[in-house]
């Protein structure tokens, strides 16, 4: 266990999602107590081996419901809105439910949240777009989502920051295994199909992304929490700096571990995410921050994840 953390209480939204089953054993793991928020709408049990621990609160419940984060905020030193309807292909089939959940109740949260109140925001590398075709994205660098997602959560980043209690992490793809699993992610799935079909089709191959396991994205969290005065107002790029790849490079990166895999690159059809960009980490590196998980660390923990998870409902729509 740490010493004692500066925010004693953190109140987390979305809880019992990908990333927040495991944020929330790593936090109570390091003396916090936690407010764990959630509507449990995929039916999730993710969080049951953390409820030995009486410094956990779990409150079923929504994140847009404005009296009930009026009650949860006065009992808690600090916030990290995890709940989101996640990714592109969810977001265009609910648009309405994605901006009232992704961008409305961050609004609402802010609106009620105390100045004194830290709120450590996950954003996404998607608000890059498209980025230059052999420069990093940087902090600085122009945001052009290219889908709703990516709009939605660069408009939340942008309250975030202009409330003066904020930071904002802009998270790589996150790979790697979760109690509540999610195999729709770029390296999760690659990974589910190269075990249960042997081979892999890449659209459009060339497209590059950045990557980084779930459980250094707790890490990013515990350390913002720990920084927070010196991040204060600022954005953040988190992910593996040696994980900028090509999906083609992401292929061959998991037929090294398992050889028999064939990878095939689709001569026709379009990849329906048009992301294309490398990404720096050198700022959240400079402050102190690196991620540790490699690409072929998670890659094995995945292969070893897929002899459990055989059922494509561990996924976003």
């Amino acid at each position: 266990m740490s010493d004692s953390p500066s925010f004693r209480t953190v109140l987390v939204t979305g809880a019992a999602g990908y990333i927040g089953s495991i944020l929330t054993p790593a936090l109570l793991a390091e003396g916090y107590r936690v407010i764990a928020l959630d509507n449990f709408m995929y039916g999730q049990t993710s969080l049951l081996d953390c409820c030995h621990d009486p410094r956990l609160r779990i409150v079923r419940g929504d994140a847009r419901d404005e009296r009930l984060l009026r009650e949860l905020l006065a009992e808690s030193d600090a916030v990290i809105p995890l709940a989101c309807i996640v990714g592109a292909p969810a977001c265009d089939r609910w648009p309405e439910e994605a901006r009232s959940i992704n961008l409305d109740a961050v609004h609402r949260l802010l609106r009620v949240s105390r100045p004194d109140q830290p709120v450590i925001f996950p954003n996404t590398n998607s608000g890059y777009g498209i980025g230059a075709p052999d420069a990093p994205c940087t902090e600085e660098s122009p945001l052009r989502p290219v889908s709703l997602y990516g709009r939605l959560k660069v408009e939340a980043e942008q309250a975030v920051l202009a409330s003066g209690h904020g930071v904002s992490l802009r998270l790589a793809t996150v790979f790697g295994a979760s109690p509540r699993m999610r195999i729709d992610l770029l390296v999760n799935d690659f990974v589910y199909r190269a075990v249960t079909d042997g081979f892999l089709v890449l659209f459009e191959p060339h497209f590059r992304r950045n990557y980084v396991h779930v459980r250094d994205v707790a890490r990013a969290f515990l350390f913002a929490l720990r920084h927070f005065d010196a991040m204060r107002g600022e954005a953040f790029n988190v992910g593996l700096s040696e994980a900028n790849l090509t999906k083609r490079e992401l292929g061959e990166a998991i037929r090294r571990i398992l050889p028999h895999v064939v990878v095939l690159e689709a001569p026709v059809g379009k990849d329906p995410d048009k992301r294309d960009y490398l990404v720096s980490h050198d700022k959240i590196e400079r402050a102190g921050f690196r991620a540790r998980i490699g690409l072929a660390d998670g890659i094995a923990e995945l292969i070893r994840a897929y002899q459990i998870v055989r059922r494509r409902e561990f996924s976003n729509p």
